[in-house]
C-alpha cells in the first residue's frame, strides 16, 4: 500500500492570524496611547488639593492645580504623545528604543501623578505667597480625586508602550512607502513626434511648449 501524502497548510493561512493580531495590537496601541495622554494633560489642569490659609481673624480658602503640584506627568505626557508617533518612524533596534521610551513616559507620569496626590508643599507655597507670611500654613488640607485620574492616563500610556515593545515589530512603518525598493525604475518610452498632418498633435505639442517643427 502507498502512503496518502498529507495536504500541507497554505502559508497564507497561518499568516492570518498574525495580521490580524498586528492590526489589533497597533489600534489598542494607537488607543490607549492617545486617549492617555489626552487624560493626563486635561486632568493635571484639574484642581489637586485644596484648603483654607489663616488671615488676620479669618481664613482664605486656596486650591492648586496638577500644574502646581508637579509638571512632569503632563511633560512626560507630551514625551509619550512624540514617542508614539516616532515608533512608526523607525524600525528595528530604533523601534524598541522609541517604545521602550513610550512605556517609560507613561510610567513617570503615573507614579509622579500618584506622589502627587497627597502633597502639600504647593498649598503651603502659595499660601506663603498670597498672606506674605513664610510661616504661613494651609489649615482644613484636602485632596481631590484628579491626581488618581492622572495616574490612570500615565497607565494608559504605560500600557501603549508594553504593547509597542510586544508587537511593534509587525507595525507598519510610516516612511516605508516613500523609500525606493532598489529595483530600477522603467524609462519613459520616447516621445513620438507629432504628425504634421494631424493638427490635434500639433496643438498638444504646442501646450507642451515643444516646437512641433523639430525633427526628432
Amino acid at each position: 500500500m502507498s502512503a496518502v501524502p498529507v495536504p500541507q497548510p497554505r502559508a497564507q493561512a497561518a499568516t492570518a492570524p498574525d495580521a490580524t493580531g498586528s492590526r489589533r495590537s497597533l489600534a489598542a496601541g494607537l488607543l490607549l496611547g492617545a486617549i492617555g495622554a489626552t487624560v493626563v494633560l486635561l486632568a493635571s489642569g484639574q484642581t489637586w488639593a485644596e484648603g483654607k490659609a489663616a488671615v488676620g481673624g479669618g481664613s482664605l480658602p486656596l486650591t492648586v492645580d496638577g500644574q502646581d503640584v508637579t509638571g512632569l506627568p503632563a511633560a512626560l505626557a507630551i514625551v509619550g504623545l512624540a514617542a508614539l508617533v516616532a515608533v512608526f518612524a523607525v524600525r528595528s533596534a530604533g523601534r524598541l528604543l522609541v517604545a521602550g521610551l513610550l512605556a517609560l513616559s507613561g510610567l513617570g507620569a503615573g507614579v509622579s501623578a500618584y506622589l502627587g496626590a497627597s502633597d502639600s508643599a504647593a498649598l503651603d507655597e502659595k499660601a506663603a505667597q498670597t498672606t506674605g507670611d513664610a510661616s504661613a500654613t494651609i489649615d482644613a488640607l484636602s485632596h481631590t480625586a484628579w491626581p488618581y485620574v492622572t495616574a490612570v492616563g500615565g497607565l494608559l500610556i504605560l500600557l501603549a508602550g508594553l504593547l509597542a515593545l510586544r508587537y511593534g515589530k509587525q507595525w507598519p512603518t510610516m516612511s516605508g512607502r516613500y523609500e525606493r525598493d532598489g529595483t530600477p525604475r522603467p524609462r519613459k518610452a520616447p516621445r513620438a513626434a507629432p504628425d504634421p498632418d494631424r493638427p490635434e498633435d500639433l496643438w498638444k505639442a504646442l501646450d507642451r511648449g515643444e516646437d512641433p517643427t523639430r525633427e526628432v
